[in-house]
């Protein structure tokens, strides 16, 4: 069976149209003759589509549900031709409203849904910046990207605005008033709307991205401006991309990639580290998107990515020089010549001044150079002399001979010096072997093309070794440094990537003084750019960044220097691959700032929204009951007799007991939270804390078995007595029909301890329902309660406050399920030595007047 078709209409807000829509066409299908069912819908008090709603079939379903139920069964017994379902994802009765929609798709039914933009899944995060709300019910965006037709329904703000003061979205006048203070905002909706449109659109460029590539079309179509800047990896390629941004200003919607092609072709100087980096960061600043592609060709490479991005332009920078004829075409040439629609941009004129040329094979070195030369001049001569000894009569020979030397000296001393030995030869072969012997004078116009080509041979055979060995030595300077960056990257996993170890490293390599990291500062009303030190290894710090012999820029805000060494080329290159790892591990670094930043945030975001939830409900329940009791005491008109006023007077007492102990529980967890408890620790005993914990509570259900004999323990009395409380507390309320049992236990050999350290233990003992194994974590997170506990018992405080503070008191608290069913709660403390520790020097000392 063939799967249904399913068609989306996506608006951006509530009140845009969508269920008038969809009935509109279900309505216009069936005038067709197609067989239309409405398969859910919710009128939400609206006229317009209750009346539309009337002239359709209706699938049964029950009228008192909202959201209402799809019943999927029934519809595909019924099987009409197309099914109109509301809200595509709403949620009833725990199931999904898209998967319901899935499986009427399966059997072959045809669906038409609707959908707001706020409920795509990918897009929450977006739509929680913009109005504040976190959506709770949610469609995976791979979902909705299966739909066969997504159609978008769009209103104006101030459409949706009036529609909202008419009564036309909202039939309840308050909720009328809260959608325009809140998500009927002008900004609000303006923002939601412009986000349903780039997201269609960008729905339709996939689209169109599918097509070309499954009809195999090359060419691009007009569509919206997506400019490819090609880069090298050199300090120019940021003026590129600067005005390819400019470029892209006047189109709105418009796409930017920056595409750096690593290419094994020789010739191209190798790019670097530092200015792709910087590169990526100035790309994400002007909201583009980087890119690293690999390709034999450069030019080929950049525009097979522009075809695939279906790109409209390219730029690039104009060759510095042309390519000379005969040779293989430049980079420039081959993408104008193979991007076919695609304009193609050159800018002239860039800034060297950031440029690094391309870096030349390194030189052998005097010490071999001198000792070539030398060779150059003495060793023809000796050769010849062992030639004449030999005997011969083959200019061949002498020639063949000579060129091995010359050779000898090319891997001795590179180029020159074998130039310089290919002339000497050639002299020396002309004087003695070419007749007339004895002179220069050539009468055999052959010999005079045999000497021509010894000579051009001998120099090309010199460039041909010079250039291999230059390689090699470039080869060995390249294994040593990619030897250094491995130990020095596994050094720095090994340490912990510590920037202080790090620059130890550095400076250890290079046997300088000293290595510091600077970062960029401004100071004063004119904003005066200064460089201060943040980390350094070494001998004496520099007081400025000029004192150093050695610098080298990071970024633009971060350079590394060293003291005390001033470093070759090579070091220098080297020195930049160091620099690149130290700004990769300051920007890690930063990111785990800002996320541990973040998650410290968003735990105080949810604390907050907590205390909140109980502010509005657990905290106003005690004072509604205060509020009317102590009322009902001050009308005059109402007379209470002794035993009502008692009543009511228990009444105030009792709110005002609960009300103390939510705000202690809050107080408390602020103070955790905050990580500003500090406890006075000294010996205590467990029945002085356990008596003082149990003042005033007179259930009959508490009982107290207690050793004699136990020893004193480590603790703060005023927290130990809240801990105790907040565990009894909680064990009479979850086990109303079970005996509360406080006993204790003695810790020795082979008994509690607490690491190395003998401890003490007090249970807290109850035989109710007990907890799942898979909740005792979650059980002292803050505001926790148990599934079966009414809203009105509290916050869901009490254990996470006994637990921080058990463990402020180095301390460990434990949930263990009570034999025969039950829970107990096991306050666990280290044995007393006597000697009372110094108070710690942090925030708020906890003691008795805590409580």
């Amino acid at each position: 069976m063939a799967r249904g078709n399913l068609r989306i209409l996506l608006g951006a807000a509530p009140g845009a149209g969508k269920t008038f829509a969809m009935l509109e066409e279900g309505r216009r299908l069936a005038g067709e003759g197609f067989d239309v069912v409405v398969g859910a819908v919710s009128p939400r008090g609206r006229a317009d589509t209750a009346g539309l709603l009337k002239t359709l079939e209706l699938c049964p379903q029950r009228p008192d549900r909202e959201p209402a139920v799809v019943d999927v069964q029934a519809l595909i017994a019924r099987r009409p031709d197309v099914v109109l379902v509301d809200d595509y994802a709403a949620m009833a009765d725990g199931v999904s409203r898209w998967e319901q929609v899935d499986q009427l798709l399966d059997a072959g039914l045809d669906v038409i849904s609707t959908l707001d933009i706020r409920n795509v899944e990918s897009l929450s995060d977006a739509v929680r910046e913009i109005t504040g709300v976190q959506e709770l019910t949610t469609v995976p965006e791979a979902v909705v990207r299966l739909a066969n037709q997504v159609e978008l329904v769009d209103a104006s703000p101030e459409l949706l605005r009036q529609r909202l003061a008419d009564g036309k979205i909202y039939s309840n006048r308050e909720e009328a008033d809260a959608a325009l203070a809140g998500i009927f905002r002008v900004g609000t909706l303006a923002a939601l709307r412009e986000l349903a449109l780039l997201w269609l659109a960008e729905r339709v460029d996939a689209g169109l991205a599918d097509y070309r590539d499954s009809a195999r079309l090359r060419e691009g179509w007009p569509g919206r401006e997506k400019i490819v800047v090609g880069v090298g990896g050199r300090g120019q390629d940021q003026v590129l991309v600067r005005r390819a941004a400019r470029m892209l200003a006047a189109a709105a919607g418009g796409e930017l990639h920056v595409v750096h092609v690593r290419t094994t072709k020789e010739g191209r100087g190798p790019e670097s580290g530092k200015d792709l980096e910087q590169l990526r960061k100035l790309t994400a600043e002007l909201g583009g998107f980087f890119h690293s592609v690999g390709g034999q060709d450069a030019g080929a490479a950049l525009v097979d990515f522009a075809r695939s991005r279906n790109a409209s332009q390219i730029v690039m920078g104009s060759p510095s020089r042309r390519p000379l004829p005969g040779t293989r075409r430049g980079v420039a040439a081959a993408v104008m010549q193979d991007a076919g629609t695609i304009d193609v941009h050159l800018i002239n004129h860039l800034p060297n001044s950031g440029d690094r040329q391309p870096r030349r094979p390194p030189r052998l070195g005097r010490r071999r150079e001198i000792p070539a030369f030398a060779l150059a001049v003495a060793l023809p001569p000796l050769l010849q002399f062992g030639l004449d000894l030999l005997p011969h009569n083959q200019l061949s020979t002498d020639m063949l001979i000579h060129l091995t030397g010359i050779v000898g000296v090319a891997l001795l001393g590179g180029l020159w010096p074998a130039v310089a030995a290919a002339v000497v030869a050639g002299l020396i072969v002309n004087y003695y072997s070419v007749r007339p012997v004895g002179s220069l004078t050539v009468i055999d116009p052959e010999n005079v093309l045999a000497l021509l080509i010894f000579v051009l041979v001998a120099v090309a055979v010199s460039l041909v070794v010079d250039r291999s060995a230059k390689l090699s030595k470039e080869a060995h300077i390249a294994g040593a440094e990619a030897a250094v960056l491995g130990e020095l990257s596994r050094r720095a996993v090994a340490e912990g990537n510590s920037i202080p170890a790090f620059l130890d490293q550095v400076r250890e390599h290079f046997q300088a003084k000293g290595a510091g990291l600077w970062t960029r500062q401004e100071s004063g009303p004119g904003r005066t750019v200064g460089w201060e030190l943040q980390e350094f290894s070494g001998e004496a710090r520099p007081v400025d960044v000029a004192e150093a012999d050695t610098v080298e820029q990071l970024d633009g805000d971060r350079m590394l220097t060293l003291n005390g060494k001033e470093l070759s080329q090579d070091e220098r290159r080297l020195l930049a691959a160091f620099g690149a790892h130290l700004l990769a591990m300051v920007q890690r670094e930063e990111l785990s700032a800002s996320q541990r930043e973040n998650l410290r945030l968003a735990e105080g975001n949810t604390m907050r929204t907590s205390i909140l939830r109980a502010v509005s409900h657990d905290l106003r329940t005690p004072l509604a009951g205060i509020k009317l009791a102590s009322s009902s005491l001050r009308d005059r008109s109402i007379t209470f007799g002794p035993e009502e006023q008692e009543e009511l007077l228990a009444t105030i007492e009792h709110g005002a007991d609960r009300l103390d102990r939510l705000v202690s529980n809050l107080l408390d967890m602020s103070r955790i939270t905050a990580d500003s408890v500090a406890p006075l620790i000294r010996p205590v005993y467990w029945a002085d804390v356990v008596g003082e914990a149990l003042r005033g509570t007179d259930s009959e259900r508490l009982r107290v078995l207690l050793p004699d004999n136990m020893p004193p323990v480590d603790g703060d009395p005023g927290m130990l007595e809240r801990v105790i409380a907040n565990l009894v507390e909680n064990a009479l309320k979850y086990a109303p029909d079970s005996d509360v049992v406080i006993a204790g236990a003695v810790g020795g050999a082979g008994s509690a301890r607490i690491g190395d350290v003998p401890a003490s233990e007090l249970s807290i003992v109850d035989h109710g329902s007990g907890i799942a194994p898979d909740k005792v974590l979650a059980m002292f997170r803050p505001f926790q309660r148990a599934d079966d506990t009414t809203p009105g018992t509290g916050i869901g405080l009490g254990l996470a406050v006994a637990k921080g503070f058990t463990e402020a008191m180095g301390g460990v608290l434990l949930a263990e399920p009570t034999p025969g069913g039950g829970l107990t709660m096991v306050v666990r403390l280290p044995l007393s030595t006597g000697v009372a520790p110094e108070p710690g020097v942090r925030g708020h000392h906890g003691s008795s007047a805590d409580r």
